[in-house]
């Protein structure tokens, strides 16, 4: 398979038209499956469930509809995109059982890090826990625990081919996010890894990133 880091701000709509297109190829046998590694400039993203009420700014950024899994977010600079083409007929037919890799993908990058990424039961995505709340009460008890999200996640799979994939924020402008309700959900934050205080540049996040494909897909995509 193919392991492809694009320079630059990559335009989403020639994306997803690039996307579309090895899909197809790959589904004829023309191609190689590939991992492709991008930036776009920041654009808002509608998924396939996506709540028009939740787009609080719609005037804010470029709004696009795609055709993946999920609801509203967010891309731009400063972030890691990794589109993921997969052929599942030559893996594991189970779209869930994908989507749990790429949730092991992003925690095993993140671990590189010495970071704990999680998953939460109802919430899509990797979170990062930023300990407990402390807001007012006589007893002076923490009221919570601060919860952010650091990793999204969004698919869609034709002909058992996968496309989309996830999003690591390193150092994007997390002001914009204001301008939605990511993935749909209301009362936690989003954060990155300079926000946590690492202040690591994208390449190092392209290493670790192939480092744990490995751990958890098994072999290492060849670069181009």
């Amino acid at each position: 398979m193919e392991w492809r880091i694009s320079d630059g701000l990559v335009d989403y709509q020639q994306a997803v038209a690039v996307m579309e297109a090895r899909v197809a190829a790959i589904r004829g046998g023309e191609a190689d499956e590939l991992v492709w590694l991008l930036e776009h400039p920041s654009l808002y993203t509608a998924g396939t469930s996506a709540n028009e009420a939740d787009l609080l700014d719609p005037n804010r950024l470029p709004v696009y509809a795609t055709g993946r899994g999920g609801q509203y977010t967010y891309h731009g600079p400063g972030q890691r995109i990794a589109y993921v083409m997969l052929d599942l007929q030559k893996r594991q037919m189970d779209v869930r059982a994908y989507v749990c890799a790429l949730e092991d993908w992003l925690i095993a990058t993140l671990n590189q890090f010495n970071l704990r990424g999680e998953r939460r039961d109802g919430r899509v995505g990797i979170w990062i826990d930023r300990g407990p709340i402390q807001v007012g009460g006589q007893d002076g008890r923490p009221n919570g625990r601060r919860e952010d999200k650091i990793g999204a996640i969004g698919v869609r799979v034709r002909r058992w081919v996968t496309y989309h994939g996830i999003a690591l924020n390193v150092e994007p402008d997390l002001s914009h996010y204001a301008g939605i309700i990511p993935c749909g959900i209301e009362d936690h934050g989003v954060t990155s890894l300079v926000d946590l205080g690492l202040p690591i540049d994208m390449a190092e996040v392209d290493v670790q990133l192939a480092a744990a494909w490995e751990e958890v897909f098994g072999t290492e995509p060849a670069g181009s």
